[in-house]
């Protein structure tokens, strides 16, 4: 977490703040956390879309496990997975496609 918050220029606890909001999600590798790396572009803060994708697919009923491996599953109609999309000008229909997931 004290990467993503240096990375993120923000104190710690609002980093902790985003995964409570769900707004970011973290992954539990043995017993540390951390946020992965495809969430952020290249000025070092999270895709645009992120959040808002991350509420549809919660409203929809998936949990965080399952958002995470959505989003990094190959997905051929992308010509890759959702997060790799995400960084593309085509990130908005990632954003589709997981709104007609959740109907």
């Amino acid at each position: 977490m004290a990467d993503v918050s240096k990375q993120m220029r923000l104190v710690v606890t609002h980093v902790h703040q985003l995964l409570r909001e769900h707004k970011l999600i973290a992954v539990r590798r043995d017993t540390v956390i951390g946020v992965p790396e495809a969430f952020f572009g290249d000025d070092g803060q999270p895709l645009r879309l992120l959040p808002g994708l991350i509420h549809v697919l919660r409203d929809g009923g998936f949990q965080d496990e399952e958002i995470l491996r959505w989003l990094f599953t190959e997905d051929e109609s992308l010509s890759g997975t959702p997060i790799e999309t995400m960084h593309t000008d085509h990130a908005r229909e990632v954003v589709r496609r997981a709104q007609s997931m959740a109907f």
